[in-house]
Order: C-alpha cells, then structure tokens, then sequence
C-alpha cells in the first residue's frame, strides 16, 4: 500500500472553541476550514512536517458528538523536554490546565495531558516513538 498522507477525522459541537484550541492555544496550521458543506462545518490541521491531518467537523442542529473517553487520545511526539516545556508554557498561559492520565504510561514517559474544549485528551510527548529516549 502506498499513503501519501493520512487523515484523522472526529465531530464536535463546539467548532470555534475547538479551533481556538488547536490553532491559537497549541499552534496548529490551519489548512482547511469551511461552513455550510452539505450541512457541515469543519476544519483541518496539519502537523508539521508530516502528511498527518486532524480534521473535526460539526453536523447538525444542535450537534450531536459522543462523549470523550480516556483513551481517545491525540498524543503529539515533541522534539525533547524544550518543545514540552514550551508547549505547557503556551497553554498554561493561555489557561488550560494539565489533566491526569487515566494509563500511568504518559506519566513514567514524562507527558503532559490537556483537555480540549470537548474534553478530548490531546497527550504532549517529550520525545518522538522510537526515534529518541528521555532526555532530563
């Protein structure tokens, strides 16, 4: 199978909070973004330097999502304890508040969790699977 690009979609029923989140909060470029498409509205992100999307859309009159779950998780592999620090420096300034893990991995690993305005876990990594260990 050849991919060129990989796609993550989910609803919401809050749309400008959560694009307020993902663009102005955690610093997400914005690559899409639409209203009134077949009754959709929605927006895309892109991850830097990848060809991974996150896309949420929302549908209806009032929108109807499920709710979060523990382990529905956007988990986000930072280039070392740096970019952490300045991710959780950036949220915490702008409100948010790191959230508990329910799996005890994130925290041995050294992540840092926030909720976006969902509820949906969005986990900070210091480190990229497979490519780097912790680093102090």
């Amino acid at each position: 199978m050849s991919v060129g690009a990989v796609r993550f979609a989910r609803p919401t029923a809050r749309l400008d909070d959560v694009i307020a989140f993902y663009r102005d909060d955690l610093g997400l470029a914005v690559l899409a973004q639409w209203y009134d498409h077949d009754g959709y509205d929605g927006v895309v992100f892109g991850l830097p330097g990848t060809g991974v999307q996150l896309e949420i859309t929302q549908h209806g009159a009032p929108p109807v999502i499920p709710p979060p779950h523990p382990e529905n998780q956007l988990v986000l592999y930072l280039l070392g304890e740096q970019a952490l620090r300045a991710v959780v420096d950036r949220l915490a300034g702008r409100g948010h508040h790191p959230v508990a893990p329910a799996n005890p991995y994130w925290i041995r690993g050294g992540a840092v969790l926030f909720a976006d305005p969902d509820g949906w876990l969005v986990v900070l990594m210091p480190r990229v699977f497979g490519e780097q260990t912790r680093t102090g």
